[in-house]
């Protein structure tokens, strides 16, 4: 049979322009269809505007910190709106970018929602097209518990986009986003609050990172309440928001902001009309090589649930192109030692094994720790510390995860997720020469067994 398209991919965010783009250059022929922005959750409302303002927030430390350096600074202003326009207008740059990625690369840019219609059909504003192979790269989306007043809360979808900076924040959640978001808010000037179901924020982070990161974040003034739940949220007379929680307690606000979850985005998706399957999670059920329960179709990023983040998304479309249209340059992703930053204040930075996983899997194990205040605060009142951490097999001697909490982590453990998947051991790290005077030195010149 002859298909419209060697390749249909539903969604265009970083795993399904990825996937597109690398088919199209092995000659397949390609069509994408997007329904909302370009370059999906990551560039829109995720990752990229995340990170801008954390930048924004992070210049208040700098402010505190310019007077212990010589600078004398008059009272600084922070403007919401410029902020806020100005990263639109990077967004909206980017979106072009990835718009030029796909049409030089010859793909067919089909802008509408995309309903599967067959096991090799795809409608797209009622004109159907086929295709031999159909990959749904959708993402996923945040999702708020149904509890009374739950249309009053935000999302990150809809935080990257206020009007203005709420004075009162509450935010609710206790994973990566809940973490970060909190600390942009606060940074920015907002009182605010984080609020989690559990005893601590982080879960299947190193027990040490989640502690440390606790303790710096209430140095900062961060309001830190776990084991508190909202029950219900109203609106009051004033337009500010009552969170009650399950303990009772009352909670005013101005801003309730979501961070509990993300689920797969597969609204109006046409699923029923093909025998994809969905796993007991509710994700899209797919083997070890991206297939759906259905042979052409296939699934990558989020809407799988494996490793939701961006990196992986695009080394999973990356995959399936070379699998399907350059088999003899196909290579597993492999999901080992990936490493991971949380761009909270301060931030973490993890690659490998935490303390716990280690011992879970049988290792016995030497830990490294080291806690110091960095270098630039010593000239400021700042007590901030940084915490560096080495896990590390007491039998073989190779190191299996490394953990940061303080400047620059995320930057810092990108190198060292190169020496975790070359295997390197805690011998080698002794016998690597130091950056001086760098916090990151302290990861090769940790000498002492902690525990």
């Amino acid at each position: 049979m002859a298909y419209d398209f060697d390749l249909f991919v539903i969604g265009a965010g970083s795993g399904g322009v990825r996937a597109a783009r690398f088919a199209a250059g092995f000659g397949a022929k390609v069509a994408v269809a997007e329904s909302r922005y370009l370059g999906g959750t990551c560039v829109n409302v995720g990752c990229v505007p995340k990170k801008l303002l954390v930048y924004g927030a992070h210049v208040a430390d700098e402010l505190e910190q310019a007077a212990g350096f010589g600078w004398t600074l008059e009272e600084g202003h922070f403007d919401w709106g410029t902020l806020i326009a100005n990263k639109n207008r990077e967004i909206e740059r980017l979106n072009g970018i990835y718009r030029n990625l796909l049409v030089n690369s010859g793909v067919t840019l089909l802008q509408g929602h995309a309903r599967l219609t067959g096991a090799n059909e795809v409608e797209v504003d009622g004109q159907r097209y086929t295709a031999e192979h159909i990959l749904i790269a959708t993402g996923g989306w945040p999702q708020v518990p149904d509890i009374p007043g739950k249309e009053l809360a935000i999302t990150s979808n809809e935080a990257f986009y206020l009007k203005a900076l709420p004075r009162r924040v509450l935010v609710v959640g206790g994973g990566y986003i809940a973490v970060e978001f909190a600390g942009i808010f606060q940074g920015l000037g907002a009182d605010t609050s984080l609020l989690y179901r559990g005893d601590l924020f982080l879960r299947g982070f190193d027990g040490s990172v989640r502690t440390h990161l606790k303790e710096e974040l209430e140095k900062r003034g961060l309001d830190l309440q776990f084991n508190a739940d909202i029950q219900r949220i109203d609106q009051l007379d004033d337009g500010s928001l009552k969170a009650t929680l399950k303990d009772g307690r009352e909670l005013v606000a101005d801003c309730v902001f979501y961070a509990t979850g993300r689920r797969p985005m597969l609204d109006n998706l046409g699923l029923e009309n093909t025998g994809v399957e969905l796993d007991a999670r509710g994700y899209i059920r797919v083997d070890e090589q991206y297939q759906t329960t259905a042979p052409s179709i296939l699934a990558i990023g989020d809407v799988i649930g494996r490793v939701q983040l961006t990196p992986v998304a695009l080394a999973e479309g990356m995959a399936v192109a070379r699998r399907l249209f350059k088999p003899e340059q196909y290579r597993p992703v492999d999901y080992q030692n990936i490493p991971t930053a949380v761009f909270s204040q301060p931030p973490i930075g993890t690659v490998g094994l935490t303390e716990e996983q280690a011992l879970e899997a049988g290792h016995k194990v030497q830990i490294f720790e080291s806690r110091f205040r960095a270098m630039k605060l010593t000239l400021t009142d700042i007590q901030e510390k940084t915490l560096m951490k080495l896990v590390v097999d007491a039998e073989t001697d190779k190191v299996l995860g490394c953990h940061m909490v303080g400047p620059d982590a995320g930057d810092i453990v990108q190198g060292l997720g190169i020496a975790l998947k070359a295997g390197a051991t805690k011998q080698q790290f002794d016998e690597t020469i130091g950056v001086h005077p760098t916090a990151a030195e302290e990861f090769v010149t940790m000498r002492t067994v902690t525990r």
